[in-house]
Order: structure tokens, then C-alpha cells, then sequence
């Protein structure tokens, strides 16, 4: 009888994953590095809201919802700057972009200044 090939197991296949996405995630630029921890610093702020509403209750509704919607918004137009900055698509100028991002910031800011009341 052969012997059976062994596969990896699932957690080595994951390391392995994981590895990999570190060693290319280090050539990032750092500039695309400060704006992935923007959002994921976003993604965190809206993750404690949900939970701190979910202990202790959300009786100004309104100012939780305004708080929710200003974190996912600000990762949502943060992933759209880091998309069109990125420097392996030459789509568009870095200075547009960034005008735009500022001008949909301010709107949104907006947005949730008037919800909140």
C-alpha cells in the first residue's frame, strides 16, 4: 500500500495566507498605509458605538444613528480616496481626488450635524 500524501492543514494554508498578505502589504506606500488606518480606525470608532448602544441603550436614537452613519461614511469615502489614489492606477490626478474626498467629508459632516438635531 502507498502511502498517503499528506496535505497541509487548514491552519498552516492560513498562515500561509496571512504571510503572504504581510510580505506584499509591506511594499505598500505609506501614504495608502495612513489612510488604511483611518479606516480601519473608522470601522473600530462605529464597532464600539454599536456595542455601547447595544449595553447600555440608545435613548438620544438620533445621536446614535448620526454617530453610525458618520464612522461608516467617513470608511466609505476613505476606501473611495485610497482607490483613486493608489499609485498603480494612473486614473486621475492625487490633488482632484483629495478635493473631492474633502468637499464629501464636509457634506457628510453636514449630513450629520443636521440629523443629530
Amino acid at each position: 500500500m502507498a502511502p498517503r500524501a499528506t496535505r497541509p492543514s487548514m491552519m498552516d494554508t492560513a498562515q500561509s495566507v496571512v504571510k503572504a498578505f504581510w510580505t506584499e502589504y509591506q511594499k505598500t506606500h505609506i501614504k495608502l498605509k495612513v489612510l488604511d488606518a483611518l479606516a480601519a480606525t473608522a470601522v473600530l470608532t462605529a464597532a464600539i458605538q454599536f456595542l455601547y448602544a447595544r449595553l447600555m441603550g440608545t435613548f438620544p436614537f438620533n445621536s446614535f444613528l448620526a454617530g453610525l452613519f458618520c464612522c461608516l461614511s467617513t470608511f466609505t469615502l476613505t476606501v473611495c480616496l485610497r482607490s483613486q489614489v493608489d499609485p498603480t492606477k494612473k486614473d486621475g490626478s492625487v490633488e482632484k481626488a483629495f478635493g473631492e474626498h474633502a468637499l464629501a467629508m464636509c457634506v457628510m459632516f453636514l449630513a450629520v450635524w443636521n440629523y443629530m438635531g
